[in-house]
C-alpha cells in the first residue's frame, strides 16, 4: 500500500485503530462499565444527557436521539437531551463566555442520580472541563469519551474511555461513536430482551 492509494490507506487506519481498541482491556472494561452505569440511570429514573463541540456535539445529539426515538425495535421512549440548542447556546456563551455553555446546562438539569456524557477528542477543551466539575458538584455520573490520552477532562469522569493510538480527531470519533451505538444496544438488552433472539439480531416481532 502506497501513498498514492489514500483509500485503502485511510481504511486501513481506521481498522487498525479499531483493533487497538478492542486489543486493549482497559477500553472494553470502560465500555462495559458505561453501560451498566448508562442501565442503572435509565432504570433508577435518571435521565441521560451529552454534549460536546463540533463533530463531538452532533455525536452527542446522536447518542440522545437514539434513546427517545428507536435504536432496534420500537420500545418506549428513554430520557435522554444533548447540550445542543442554538438559543440556550449562543444565551450562555453571551452572558457568561462560551467555556460555560455546558455547564450552565448542567446547573439548570443535572441532578444526582443523571449522568452526563462527555465528547471530547482532546480531553482539554475548557467547555467540557466545566462540565465535569459541574456534574461532579451535583452528584451527576461523568462518562468521558475522550482521546490523546484523555487530557485534563479524564480525571473528572468516574469512567472515561480513552481511544488509544489515534492521533487525529475523525479517528477518535470514529470508535467514540461505535461506543455509543455499542453501550444502546447493551442497555437495550438488559431493558428489552425480547427485542433481540438469540443470534443477537432483531427479533422478527420487535
Amino acid at each position: 500500500m502506497t501513498d498514492s492509494d489514500p483509500i485503502r490507506r485511510a481504511f486501513a487506519d481506521a481498522a487498525a485503530t479499531l483493533d487497538a481498541f478492542v486489543a486493549d482491556a482497559a477500553c472494553l472494561a470502560a465500555v462495559e462499565a458505561f453501560a451498566a452505569a448508562a442501565h442503572a440511570t435509565l432504570t433508577s429514573g435518571g435521565r441521560l444527557f451529552s454534549c460536546g463541540n463540533g463533530g463531538s456535539m452532533c455525536d452527542a445529539m446522536h447518542f440522545a436521539e437514539e434513546w427517545t426515538g428507536r435504536f432496534r425495535g420500537d420500545r418506549a421512549a428513554l430520557p435522554a437531551m444533548a447540550f445542543s440548542d442554538p438559543g440556550h447556546l449562543t444565551c450562555i456563551a453571551n452572558d457568561f463566555g462560551y467555556e460555560r455553555v455546558f455547564a450552565r446546562m448542567v446547573e439548570a438539569y443535572g441532578r444526582a442520580g443523571d449522568l452526563l456524557v462527555v465528547l471530547s477528542t482532546s480531553g482539554a477543551s475548557p467547555n467540557v472541563i466545566a462540565a465535569c466539575e459541574e456534574a461532579r458538584a451535583r452528584g451527576v455520573t461523568v462518562i468521558g469519551l475522550l482521546g490523546k490520552g484523555g487530557g485534563a477532562a479524564a480525571a473528572l469522569c468516574d469512567i472515561a474511555v480513552v481511544v488509544p493510538r489515534a492521533t487525529t480527531s475523525d479517528r477518535i470519533q470514529e470508535i467514540h461513536i461505535k461506543v455509543l451505538h455499542i453501550v444502546i444496544e447493551a442497555v437495550e438488552r438488559r431493558m428489552f430482551p425480547a427485542h433481540y433472539d438469540a443470534s443477537g439480531t432483531v427479533a422478527e416481532d420487535a
